[in-house]
């Protein structure tokens, strides 16, 4: 027999924790560029933070600034990030632009995408990439894997 008081009361999701070099500095960054909502904030007597929570839309996220003697690392002190977030927006073209006034890196220009979406890419100023677009085509997979197919001719 299972032991219930170990079982989740809701079903478990992912959530993306991450070292930034300047948490605070971030969580202020990403209030102003991406409209995130601070939920909470565990700070130790130097200021730095041990652990905070902010909401971008319906998505949360968790982040803290570097600790290296437990290997928590921020892409400013590694030298990049293989992680990218995807930011899904009513008006890619404004957030974009709202994001490199803010202080992003254009990296990738907004376009129309191949799967039905219009977006493009800039860096943060701690490192990350995000993906920022929003939908224009309703594609079935089929749809997708022939303009993929066309892509790839392309390339």
């Amino acid at each position: 027999m299972s032991d219930d008081s170990k079982t989740p009361s809701k079903p478990m999701g992912v959530t993306a924790y991450f070292c930034v070099k300047g948490a605070a500095e971030a969580i202020a960054f990403y209030k102003k560029a991406f409209g995130a909502t601070e939920v909470l904030r565990l700070e130790n007597p130097d200021g730095k933070i041990a652990h905070a929570e902010i909401q971008i839309g319906e998505t949360a996220m968790m982040l803290a600034d570097e600790w290296p003697d437990f290997g928590a690392l921020s892409p400013v002190s590694i030298g990049g990030s293989p992680v990218k977030f995807t930011l899904v927006v009513e008006d890619a073209d404004a957030t974009f632009a709202h994001a490199v006034a803010c202080g992003c890196s254009e990296l990738r220009g907004v376009e129309d995408q191949f799967y039905g979406y219009r977006g493009g890419m800039v860096s943060d100023p701690f490192g990350y990439s995000w993906f920022i677009q929003h939908k224009v085509d309703d594609l079935s997979e089929t749809d997708m894997q022939a303009r993929w197919a066309i892509v790839q001719t392309e390339m």
